[in-house]
């Protein structure tokens, strides 16, 4: 095979053979700006570019035989920007249209919470109006939707109803500085310890949790209101077969409320669930004193809301990044979710998280992509709070709740629950992905549902490692000493049966430990192995630890002896 020569031209790697020019070359790599190439080029996946012919000559160099099918035709899924959507109507018509839908899901659900929280809609909506901007704008992960969430809400709600109101903003802001130092400090990092089926767990009790939170606005209602549900759901399901150019959800919307208000047809509304007054707040002051005694009622409060508002936030970031298949900056996103909320504590009064459901209706349903679809949900959140205000009271409630329980039907990773994949799961996996969707639905807190998720895991983890251990003993041709070798990791978990493994009044005088194979993890192993040792003295016996690597050998030396009896 002659040797392949790369030549940068332009914004175009060509790819030559060094016994051919580079215009007979019948390959070439498009890229979007300058490339660097170090060392040899074997045909194109070197740089993972689409290669496409120039000439139908090809079959006249062997070099270009080693280009395969996959080769030729896998590009790299590169991550929508800003400026790139700007520059392509499609994308930029999709963002705003996708920002535009998920504002109309996103109010009823802000005013529901709004009451379980006992503030106003209006601080409800206002807040949500900032963190959508504020996140827009600072969020590491784009295409998440952030406002006034029910988990925070289920949270505050305590304080407010056992202290009044005047207590949220202090809450608020102290919530928001510990999201700031919780990003800051790096810890977003411990989401990498959420195993694979807390996650599926998390996405199916999602999908249940949106689609039980409409159940009552399509129960008890007027019999024409089912008409409007059904006529959402067909437009929803109809539309995309004719034409993908407008969102299916939100030409459902608009049509079922265009017939309402020109029908004068009355069904349940937006404005039902709560007052739209219309006026925008001014800044919120503080009302209690800062004080000592401030800080020990507002602390507990304030600590759940932040780490509450963080699961539910990089959680969803971590969802969009498999929906998108990009990559995000979770500290970038804790540390922004807390100046945002500071934000909306002074100008609102609550704090929020990222929205779960409206993110998918948002990336997976809408296909937005940049920060441009959650800027336009805040604007236009802000047009319909402050100009529009009466229409927006008039959207059927049945139209958002089909819109939703459409959401909801897609959330859930089906794939996950099929018999097929039940009955090849491991057990223990199947068991933490029930439990996770089991507390989640039973306590309606989604990071509730996750802590116990992930503490289950661990606890079955654990059991599995402290049986993969194996200690083989050998005695020499003599009969003068014993060896034996340990294989496994070494913990709390395992190390607690290790002393049960050896024979201590049968061994003679001479015993060597062999931890070649194995690693010392913490306090509970080196006591494991002072008792050990301690058996054998009993016994007349000496034992020589050996095999150990460097940082075992420096954790057991700076401990042995030293953990009592």
């Amino acid at each position: 095979m002659s040797r392949v020569m790369p030549r940068l031209a332009g914004g175009e790697l060509y790819v030559t053979n060094s016994a051919h020019s580079a215009a007979a070359s019948p390959w070439r790599i498009r890229s979007p700006a300058p490339m660097f190439f170090l060392g040899r080029l074997d045909g194109c996946s070197a740089t993972q570019k689409r290669c496409t012919p120039l000439s139908s000559k090809e079959g006249q160099f062997p070099w270009s035989r080693s280009l395969s099918v996959a080769d030729r035709t896998r590009p790299i899924r590169q991550p929508v920007t800003v400026l790139t959507a700007l520059h392509s109507p499609r994308q930029l018509s999709r963002e705003v249209l996708a920002g535009m839908v998920t504002t109309l899901a996103l109010v009823p659900e802000v005013i529901s919470f709004s009451i379980v929280a006992g503030v106003d809609p209006m601080v409800s909506l206002v807040a949500s109006i900032v963190l959508a901007l504020a996140m827009s704008i600072l969020g590491g992960r784009p295409g998440v939707v952030t406002a006034a969430a029910g988990s925070v809400a289920l949270v505050i709600a305590p304080l407010v109803h056992g202290h009044g109101v005047r207590y949220v903003l202090p809450a608020v802001v102290l919530a928001g500085v510990i999201q700031v130092a919780f990003g800051l400090a790096g810890l977003a990092r411990l989401m990498r310890f959420i195993p694979r089926s807390v996650m599926i767990g998390f996405v199916n009790a999602l999908g249940v949790l949106i689609f039980m939170a409409q159940v009552p606005h399509v129960f008890n209602v007027p019999g024409l209101a089912y008409v409007l549900f059904a006529l959402t759901f067909a437009i929803i399901f109809i539309l995309p077969r004719l034409t993908k150019v407008l969102p299916s959800p939100l030409v459902a919307i608009v049509v079922v409320t265009a017939i309402v208000i020109l029908a004068g047809l009355t069904v349940p509304n937006v404005a039902d669930e709560g007052p739209l007054t219309g006026k925008l707040p001014g800044l919120t002051h503080f009302l209690v004193p800062l004080d000592l005694a401030t800080f020990q009622l507002i602390f507990p409060t304030a600590l759940s809301v932040a780490f509450v508002g963080l699961m539910e936030t990089l959680l969803t970031a971590k969802l969009v990044d498999d929906i998108t298949g990009t990559p995000s900056h979770k500290g970038r996103e804790s540390w922004a979710l807390g100046v945002s909320n500071i934000f909306a504590g002074f100008y609102g009064g609550i704090a929020g998280c990222a929205m779960i459901g409206q993110t998918v209706l948002n990336v997976k349903t809408s296909q937005a992509r940049t920060r441009i679809s959650t800027f336009v949900a805040g604007l236009f959140l802000l047009a319909l709070v402050t100009g529009l205000s009466s229409m927006m009271g008039q959207i059927p409630m049945v139209a958002l709740a089909a819109v939703m329980m459409v959401v909801a039907v897609t959330t859930v990773d089906w794939h996950s629950v099929k018999p097929s994949t039940l009955k090849r799961m491991p057990i223990p996996e199947t068991t933490v992905m029930g439990v996770t969707v089991a507390v989640v639905v039973f306590t309606g807190n989604l990071a509730y549902g996750v802590l116990m998720g992930v503490i289950l895991a661990m606890v079955l983890f654990a059991r599995r490692v402290a049986h993969v251990i194996s200690v083989e003993r050998t005695v020499a041709g003599d009969g003068e000493s014993v060896r034996y070798a340990v294989v496994g990791p070494l913990f709390f978990g395992s190390s607690n049966d290790l002393v049960e493994h050896f024979a201590y009044a049968d061994d003679p005088a001479s015993v060597t430990i062999d931890l070649s194979s194995a690693q010392i993890w913490d306090a509970s192993t080196v006591a494991a192995i002072d008792s050990i040792e301690t058996k054998y003295a009993d016994h007349g016996a000496t034992v020589a630890i050996e095999g150990l690597d460097e940082r075992s050998t420096g954790f057991h030396r700076r401990l042995t002896g030293h953990l009592g009896a």
